[in-house]
């Protein structure tokens, strides 16, 4: 293709001296758009076959996205150069050059002589003919537009939503098209989440690749051809966001600014949670409270399936079941537990049911390519489907959710929204349990906005609470989403099955979902399906201390999964392992709240921290709960020991947080022995972590006994603590332990910043990696035994001084005694 044209325009008027916020390209058939939205991000707008499909050709027309955030400002700057048959356009960091003649383009960092080349795209066009295909039953073209770009040998490529397999992708063949799967495979493709955003990692450096399309797409991850990433999507453009790095990190934070940050969670959110299809009354879950406070295991949230509903009416309750659903949640949250009701989008169609009739009369329904509402079957039959691609729609829904927070509820999960359709009233075609290709949202196909109905429909959760319970921070859960679900909800990974391998299978894919841009994600813990076993419960809550929230969930017709009915041994397995979460709550909670600031998962696989360790990039059998706290839960029936890998540092065995044992050199593989009751655990040297005690169930982030886990390092060490309400929009306060290194002496500083209400707060720290200490100056009393420096703070202390006798070699005994 050869571009023979460009114009270089500023608020769609063209600019003078080759500047302005977007450039235009266009030949005889082709256009293609670079704009800068923000800093280090370039934006390359395909329009292949243009002039058959838009008839404002050679302007590319108004694209709106369901991903990129609605305030996102203006685009910088740019600068355009004709070189002969070479455009260049330099701005926000980065480079890009087109071939004219070709149409082959780079994207590079800079554009001097140490530019490196990021993304190479030596082919891009469509399979579209001359003039534009028709979109009805009889033609659907799956591949319509491509983009290959290169993959070099050795290249990582990590994200691309909710998968099955390996961290890296690299070798797989990707569908993007939201599906009900159950039970899905470790083979399984498509499942629920569709996001076209890769980090790619190539000799210790990243950036990102975002294709904005939300038509059903397909990637080619150099498998098919060894050292192509291929994209293929339904649409008549590709819309495609280069990130630059260089590190992951750098890469998740520029999608967060381009796409939005999540949301601050509730603390009750990241506590236990439990959750059956099949607690059909309000007695069987005060029964569930009941079992869990009689055997003192921690809870905070029990989940109601579609059992409570009125004929699976959404916005009812079957009231001979729930004849006071405000009463009940208001002695549910007595006891310390909220109560977390399922909403699917599927509407009955019953005359006289109000949900219905304003739907109808709102005209807020999915219609058929010939103009009648859509009519399916989903747990209601008939069933019609809210079309959550409009705004009006997603105001009348989120108008729904009075109902809850008139009854005190505070978070629900949105399920079967990919959307899930069991069948049609008039027989279409369809890909899966869904509504099909041409059917019509407005003036837009199914096929193209299907996989983001899930984002409107949470936005709409968002939305209502916000309105009407606004001194909440809701709740959302979601099991279908796009690029941009991070702003409106949490994501859990779908129907599951209660097998070892669907535990193994949980890490890379909560992992993966947090390159993808996701922080917060989870899996249903014991397995939804089938029948789960005392040994496989009690590992999956080991491994589950470090998801960014915890639900035990099964499904109808399943055995009874609920801690204590496998017997004694495994309760008191599990107990330990929910305590373990509780008193992880101050560190986890920190790290949700950096979350919201840096888009960093709180679940973090160890290519994110060591992207130039090859071990490192494809281990995910294990992950990293920030930056040093390594856990490697066992995940294979049987088991009482594993191998596990450390990169570089210096990494003390915590096992249970209270077990220490050897420091090891990172970089190698250790064997873990790990016996039913224990979870292995590691701290690298420089780290801090607070703790606190195990409760029954959360209060306030506020907590009122903290401890400071430390492993010191040659240089000192560094943790953060943020405190908060737990809830609502009240400001919070982050605290900065620092310790300092200066020959024989450790000073520890206590930094603070932000608002608190005073409160009585005991803190002590825990410190390993210290040779014998000779004197100690500021703390209330300590105590150094086995390699463990225990210390006692006065309220309100700000500085500690350590003298030592000698430089400390790193080395904590293996007999260390626990944490008090």
């Amino acid at each position: 293709m050869r571009f023979s044209s460009f114009a270089v325009e500023s608020g769609g008027v063209a600019a003078a001296g080759g500047q302005g916020s977007e450039v235009r390209v266009w030949g005889e058939s082709d256009v293609l758009v670079v704009s800068a939205p923000l800093p280090g991000v370039l934006r390359v707008r395909l329009l292949p076959e243009a002039r058959a499909n838009s008839l404002g050709f050679p302007r590319a027309p108004v694209k709106r996205s369901f991903a990129v955030r609605p305030d996102l400002p203006a685009g910088l700057t740019l600068n355009a150069a004709d070189l002969d048959d070479e455009l260049l356009v330099i701005g926000a960091g980065l480079s890009f050059r087109l071939d004219r003649v070709s149409g082959a383009w780079q994207v590079l960092t800079g554009s001097g002589a140490s530019a490196r080349v990021l993304v190479s795209a030596p082919v891009w066009g469509g399979e579209a003919p001359t003039q534009r295909p028709a979109l009805d039953a009889e033609r659907f073209n799956l591949r319509r537009s491509r983009l290959n770009l290169d993959a070099p040998e050795g290249a990582a490529f990590l994200g691309f939503g909710e998968r099955v397999g390996p961290i890296d992708k690299r070798g797989m063949h990707l569908t993007f098209w939201n599906t009900d799967c159950f039970p899905h495979h470790t083979e399984t493709d498509p499942l629920y989440v569709s996001v076209p955003f890769t980090t790619v990692l190539h000799e210790g450096r990243a950036h990102g690749v975002f294709v904005d399309e939300p038509w059903r797409m397909e990637a080619d991850v150099a498998r098919a051809h060894p050292h192509e990433l291929r994209w293929a999507s339904a649409g008549p453009e590709l819309d495609v966001y280069v990130l630059s790095g260089p590190r992951p990190a750098d890469v998740l934070r520029r999608y967060a600014d381009l796409t939005g940050y999540a949301p601050m969670p509730p603390l009750w959110a990241l506590g236990a949670g439990q959750s059956r299809w099949g607690y059909r009354t309000a007695q069987d879950l005060r029964d569930v409270i009941q079992g869990y406070r009689d055997r003192n295991l921690p809870l905070d949230s029990v989940y109601v399936d579609i059992d409570y509903m009125d004929a699976y009416k959404v916005w009812t309750v079957q009231r001979a079941n729930f004849p006071d659903l405000r009463a009940f949640v208001r002695e549910a949250g007595a006891q310390g537990v909220k109560l977390v009701p399922i909403i699917d989008p599927g509407v009955k169609v019953e005359a006289g049911y109000d949900v219905y009739e304003e739907a109808v009369r709102g005209d807020h329904l999915v219609r058929t390519a010939r103009g009648d509402v859509l009519v399916g079957e989903v747990w209601p039959d008939p069933a019609v489907f809210p079309d959550f691609t409009r705004p009006e729609v997603v105001n009348w829904w989120a108008g729904r959710h009075r109902f809850f927070a008139d009854a005190g509820i505070q978070g629900q999960w949105n399920d079967m929204n990919e959307p899930a359709c069991f069948s049609l009233r008039e027989p279409r075609e369809t890909e899966g349990k869904t509504l099909p290709y041409d059917a019509r949202h407005g003036n837009r196909p199914h096929l193209e906005v299907h996989n983001a109905y899930a984002n409107g429909m949470s936005e709409a959760s968002r939305a209502g609470y916000a309105k009407f319970s606004p001194q909440v921070r809701p709740w959302i859960l979601t099991r279908a989403g796009y690029a941009g679900i991070q702003r409106h909800a949490t994501v859990w990974t779908g129907d599951n099955t209660a097998t070892w391998s669907h535990l193994s299978l949980s890490l890379p894919m909560i992992q993966g979902l947090g390159l993808s841009g996701i922080p917060f994600a989870g899996a249903d813990v014991g397995g939804f399906g089938g029948d789960t076993t005392g040994e496989l419960l009690a590992r999956w809550y080991q491994a589950a201390v470090g998801y960014a929230f915890l639900r035990n969930h099964s499904a109808l017709g399943t055995a009874d999964q609920e801690p204590w009915r496998f017997g004694d041994t495994f309760t008191d397995v599990i107990r330990a392992a929910l305590n373990l979460r509780y008193r992880l709550l101050p560190h986890l909670y920190t790290l949700a709240q950096a979350a919201t600031r840096t888009a960093l998962p709180v679940m973090r696989p160890l290519a994110l921290h060591w992207p130039a360790d090859e071990d490192a990039v494809r281990e995910d059998t294990q992950y990293l709960l920030g930056e040093g706290l390594m856990v490697a839960p066992v995940l294979r029936a049987g088991h009482r020991r594993r191998l596990v890998y450390l990169p570089a540092g210096r990494w003390a065995e915590v096992f249970n947080l209270s077990e220490f044992g050897a420091v090891h050199t990172g970089g190698q593989h250790v064997v873990a022995n790990a016996p039913l009751h224990t979870l292995p655990m590691y701290l690298r040297a420089g780290e801090a972590i607070p703790v606190t005690e195990p409760a029954p169930h959360t209060t306030s982030a506020r907590w009122e006994r903290l401890s400071w886990l430390v492993h010191a390092g040659p240089a000192g060490f560094i943790g953060q603590l943020f405190e908060d309400a737990g809830d609502g929009p009240a400001a919070g306060r982050l605290t900065r332990l620092v310790g300092e290194r200066q020959g024989t002496r450790l000073v520890i500083r206590r930094e603070a910043e932000g608002d608190a209400p005073a409160f009585e707060q005991r803190e002590a720290l825990h410190i390993l990696g210290l040779s014998h200490v000779r004197e100690v100056q500021g703390a209330a009393s300590f105590a150094y035994e086995d390699g463990v420096l225990r210390l006692t703070l006065p309220a309100r202390w700000q500085t500690v001084t350590l003298n030592l006798d000698e430089e400390d070699d790193d080395t904590v005994p293996t007999d260390a005694l626990p944490i008090d």
